[in-house]
């Protein structure tokens, strides 16, 4: 397998490209190799739709699309970035703060943390931001 492999879409800041970024994802770590009933791919198509979802949600209309970026290094490390063009970063809320929503960096915190990742925030240059999250790539070994 090469060293690298890296696979991106870029979609429109609508609520119906939450679902169509976690297919791709899906699609891509499928072909990848990662089998799609596995806990990890569960919590990789959790974290890509809660990444997506802020970006939708969280950009208030001032980011027409937003690009799902995935990358496999040496078979060894999965990166997922979700970049919008929005300037806010998000924000952890305070667990004391009873909302209905805004508990996606916490599930996604969490995922990351359990399966041995980081999360991390980076500007653009044009403003925006990337949350990206890197794992541990953890394939089965095939029978």
């Amino acid at each position: 397998m090469a060293d690298q492999q890296e696979a991106t879409v870029t979609l429109p800041s609508d609520p119906v490209s939450v679902s169509a970024a976690r297919r791709y994802v899906a699609r891509v770590l499928t072909e990848w190799g990662l089998p799609d009933d596995t806990e990890i791919a569960d919590a990789i198509r959790l974290v890509v739709s809660e990444l997506a979802t802020n970006a939708v949600q969280h950009t208030f209309g001032q980011s027409p699309t937003f690009t799902v970026d995935l990358r496999l290094d040496r078979d060894v490390e999965l990166y997922l970035g979700v970049t919008d063009s929005h300037p806010r970063w998000p924000r952890r809320l305070p667990a004391a703060v009873q909302q209905d929503n805004g508990r996606g960096m916490v599930i996604i915190r969490c995922l990351a943390k359990e399966c041995g990742g980081r999360i991390g925030v980076s500007p653009t240059q044009d403003g925006g931001k990337t949350v990206s999250v890197t794992l541990p790539w953890a394939v089965p070994a095939q029978p």
